[in-house]
C-alpha cells in the first residue's frame, strides 16, 4: 500500500502517471502495428477491423463498472484504514468480473453477425468484421479479471506491478501481430482473424502473470474465495459507483455506432478512414489520461482520510497537467495530421479521411483533458452520475443535429466532425460545473472557505 495523504501532489500524480505513460505507450506502438498490417489488407480490412474494435466501447462500459467502484471504495477503504472493508470489496469485485466474464463471451459469439450488419451494409467489411471478432471475443472477456486486480492495486497506489505486465502483453501482442497477420517466419498468414488472436493470447499472458502476482506477493487486499459468495449491500455499492461510470462508455459506443451507421452510405472507404483516425486519436489521448486515471486514488485517499483540501489541489494539479498535454497533441495534429496517418493505407480516400478528421476533431483535445479531469474527481468521490450526465448530454447535442444534417440533400462527412467538437466543448463545460457542484455538497464549509481564502480554482 501506499499512502497518499502525505506529500507533493504533483509529485504522487507524476510517479503514478509515469509508469501508466510508459505501459500506454507501448499500447499505442500496439495500435500502430495493428492498424499497419490489417490497413496493407485493403479498406475493407480496416473498416472491418474499426467497426468490431467499436465494440470495445460496449466491453469498456462494463469493465468501467468494476474499474471506478473496486478503485474508488478501496481507495476510501484505505484513506480509513480499513483492511477488511478493502478486502470485501476486492473479493465482490473478482466474482462479479469471473461471471461477466463469461455472459460477455457467449453473447458475443452469438450476437457479433447481428451487430456489424446493424452498422455496415458492405458485405466484406462485416465478414472481416467477424473474421476479427470471433477470435478476439476471448480478449474482451477476460478483460474483466484484468481490471478488477488493476483497479484494486490502484486504489491502493499501487501501479507499477500492473503497469510492467500490462506492458509485456502488449510487447507479445506486439510481436504476435505480423507473424499471425501477415505470417512472417511461419508462412501461414491469418488475416485479420491474426490480430484478433494475438490480442487474446497476450491478454491470456497477461493475466497468468498477474495471478502469479497475486500468489507471491504480499498485498493489502488478496483473493479469498470465501468472501466470493454474494453481499448484496456490497454489490449495491459497486453498481451505485460503477453502473454511471459505465454508462458513460456505454453512451461513447452509441455515439461511435451512430457515426459509423451515418456515414454508411459514404462507403467503406469512409468507414475506414474514421476508423483509423479515431484510433490514432485515442492512442493520442493515452498519455493524458495517465494523469486523468492517477487523480482518482489520491484524491480518494484523501477524501477517505478526510483530507479535502488536497482532493481540491489533486483536481487542480490534474487539470493543469492533461490540459497542458492536450494543448500539445493540438498543434501536432494541426501541423502533422498526414504524417501521423502516412503507412497506415494505399489507399488515398482512407488517408484523405483521416486526415480531414485529425485536423478538425483536434479542436476538441483540451475540452477532453477537461472532461477526463472532471470524470476522475467525480469517480473519487464516489459520485459518478454527474459524468454519466455531462455525457448523455454530449450524445443528445451530436444525434440530433447530426440526423438532420444527414437528411440534408448537401451532406458531407466533414459536418459531423464539426458537430462533435461543439457537444465536447458543451460536455466539458456540464463537467466542470457539476464538479463545482459536487465539491460544494461534500466537502466541509469550514474546508470551503480555506479554499475561497486561498483563492483556488473551485
Amino acid at each position: 500500500m501506499k499512502d497518499l495523504t502525505q506529500g507533493s501532489i504533483p509529485k504522487h500524480l507524476i510517479n503514478m502517471a509515469l509508469p501508466m505513460m510508459i505501459g500506454m505507450f507501448i499500447q499505442t506502438l500496439y495500435f500502430i502495428v495493428d492498424l499497419y498490417f490489417v490497413g496493407k489488407l485493403g479498406a475493407a480490412a480496416l473498416a472491418g477491423l474499426s467497426l468490431a474494435g467499436n465494440a470495445m466501447f460496449l466491453i469498456f462500459a462494463l469493465t468501467q463498472i468494476l474499474n471506478v467502484s473496486t478503485a474508488a471504495l478501496i481507495s476510501h477503504a484505505v484513506g480509513a484504514k480499513n483492511k477488511v472493508d478493502a478486502n470485501l470489496t476486492f473479493n465482490q469485485s473478482m466474482m462479479l468480473s469471473t461471471v461477466t466474464g463469461v455472459v460477455v463471451c457467449i453473447i458475443g459469439y452469438l450476437g457479433a453477425e447481428a451487430y456489424l450488419n446493424l452498422i455496415s451494409q458492405d458485405l466484406e467489411t462485416v465478414q472481416m468484421g467477424l473474421a476479427y471478432l470471433y477470435w478476439f471475443i476471448p480478449c474482451m472477456a477476460l478483460q474483466f479479471v484484468m481490471v478488477s486486480i488493476s483497479s484494486a492495486l490502484r486504489g491502493t497506489g499501487i501501479v507499477k506491478p500492473t503497469m510492467v505486465i500490462q506492458t509485456l502483453s502488449i510487447l507479445v501482442n506486439i510481436i504476435l501481430s505480423p507473424i499471425l497477420i501477415a505470417g512472417w517466419g511461419t508462412g501461414y498468414a491469418m488475416g485479420i482473424a491474426g490480430a484478433g488472436f494475438a490480442s487474446s493470447i497476450s491478454v491470456i499472458f497477461a493475466v497468468i502473470l498477474l495471478c502469479y502476482y497475486f500468489k507471491t506477493t504480499d498485498k493489502y487486499v488478496s483473493v479469498d474465495f470465501a468472501l466470493w459468495s454474494i453481499d448484496v449491500p456490497r454489490i449495491k455499492k459497486l453498481l451505485a459507483i460503477g453502473l454511471p461510470a459505465g454508462g458513460e462508455f456505454f453512451l461513447m459506443f452509441v455515439y461511435m455506432g451512430t457515426i459509423y451507421w451515418l456515414i454508411q452510405p459514404f462507403g467503406a472507404d469512409a468507414q475506414a478512414g474514421f476508423g483509423l483516425g479515431s484510433r490514432i486519436m485515442q492512442s493520442l489521448f493515452l498519455p493524458a489520461m495517465a494523469i486523468a486515471f492517477a487523480a482518482p486514488a489520491i484524491a480518494g485517499q484523501n477524501f477517505g482520510a478526510q483530507n479535502y483540501q488536497r482532493v481540491r489541489e489533486t483536481f487542480t494539479w490534474s487539470a493543469i497537467m492533461t490540459c497542458s498535454l492536450m494543448a500539445i497533441l493540438t498543434l501536432v495534429c494541426l501541423s502533422q495530421a498526414d504524417l501521423l496517418v502516412q503507412g497506415f493505407s494505399d489507399d488515398k480516400e482512407v488517408l484523405l479521411v483521416s486526415v480531414v478528421f485529425l485536423q478538425i476533431i483536434c479542436w476538441n483535445f483540451v475540452p477532453s483533458g477537461i472532461v477526463f479531469t472532471c470524470s476522475g474527481m467525480f469517480q473519487s468521490l464516489g459520485n459518478t452520475m454527474p459524468a454519466l450526465f455531462s455525457t448523455a448530454t454530449r450524445l443528445i447535442t451530436f444525434i440530433i443535429p447530426a440526423l438532420w444534417l444527414s437528411q440534408q440533400d448537401d451532406f458531407q462527412i466533414e459536418q459531423l466532425w464539426y458537430v462533435s467538437v461543439t457537444t465536447v466543448c458543451i460536455q466539458a463545460s456540464v463537467s466542470f460545473y457539476f464538479l463545482k457542484r459536487e465539491f460544494k455538497k461534500r466537502l466541509p464549509k469550514v474546508e470551503l472557505s480555506r479554499d475561497n481564502l486561498a483563492n483556488e480554482n473551485l
